[in-house]
């Protein structure tokens, strides 16, 4: 049975497979993960020397796991949103957006091929970090499997940021403007997200975080803070953070979430949803029905006040 791939998802990766861009970037990425790697190394091997000499290095090489995925999972989302933000807005600067539109497909299948492409090229860059990456798994003693699970928050953290790229493309004729848009919605939703837990404590002076903290659980820096803490520890950031809050100090609902690796998949659920949302409002966009309808409405508005004007009462 063969099976139908996207022709979106097919003509962008034929694009970037005959490009030089896709060799020169995987060796830009390598080199950056290869410094990270080696300043971990030396600030590790560094503070054994100086206040654990005699214990094993080997025992804190487990912390080159954090370090590599964190140096990765910021460079994933600083180029994704790059990939995707000219994807739309790029075809309208062609003037081939109108004829994208006459195919068969739908723009829901338009935009998530583009979501999807951005994806596949990003998982050629995770696939030639897996050497490196590997080193801290065969010396630091970690179990595989989060490696693979590392792999899943990638595709998630991929999928969300070009999501928001292909929204802003869609709202944006000029792929410049695209681009500093999503790092706008990137600020609002990494840096504002956390405004509530500011005010609710200031409110309370210091005392009482309430119910602001579920803000976080849209946050992608939050969810792989508390991915990393899963993984190394078995803790939940929260738990740890806040020397293990009590329902004095948060609301009912984070207390609960705090509590194991609850917050962790809520989280990653609710990332996931809200990138579903940019596609959804990506695709509406995109629909020439929409456009088209308001296109209709205007002239018909022109035309009353025409009509107005040339026979006044």
């Amino acid at each position: 049975m063969r099976i139908r791939l996207n022709p979106i998802i097919k003509k962008d990766l034929q694009v970037t497979a005959r490009s030089m861009r896709l060799s020169w970037g995987l060796f830009a990425y390598e080199v950056i993960l290869t410094l990270a790697f080696l300043l971990a190394l030396a600030i590790i091997q560094a503070e054994n020397n100086s206040y654990y000499s005699s214990n094993n290095i080997y025992s804190y090489l487990i912390y080159l796991f954090p370090v590599q995925a964190a140096v990765q999972a910021f460079i994933v989302a600083l180029i994704v949103p790059i990939i995707t933000a000219p994807s739309i807005s790029g075809e309208k600067e062609r003037q081939t957006f109108d004829i994208m539109l006459t195919t068969c497909m739908s723009p829901f299948s338009i935009v998530l091929g583009k979501v999807i492409s951005a994806v596949i090229r990003i998982l050629f860059f995770v696939a030639a970090g897996m050497p490196i990456m590997a080193l801290a798994f065969v010396i630091g003693g970690l179990e595989w499997s989060s490696m693979f699970y590392f792999i899943l928050t990638v595709i998630l953290l991929s999928v969300f940021s070009g999501s928001i790229g292909i929204c802003c493309s869609a709202f944006c004729r000029r792929s410049i403007a695209a681009v500093v848009l999503s790092f706008v919605i990137y600020f609002v939703i990494y840096i504002l997200t956390f405004v509530p837990l500011i005010l609710s404590f200031l409110w309370s002076k210091g005392e009482s975080a309430g119910e602001s903290m579920l803000f976080l659980l849209i946050n992608p820096g939050v969810f792989f803070e508390e991915f990393f803490m899963q993984i190394m520890t078995g803790e939940s950031f929260f738990g740890v953070a806040g020397s293990n809050f009590n329902r004095k100090e948060v609301g009912f609902f984070t207390y609960h979430l705090s509590q194991g690796k609850t917050w962790m998949f809520l989280s990653a659920a609710c990332i996931f949803l809200l990138a579903l949302l940019f596609m959804l409002i990506a695709a509406w966009k995109v629909n020439p029905m929409h456009s088209s309808a308001k296109k209709i409405s205007r002239k018909k508005s022109t035309q009353n006040k025409m009509q107005i004007q040339n026979n006044p009462k």
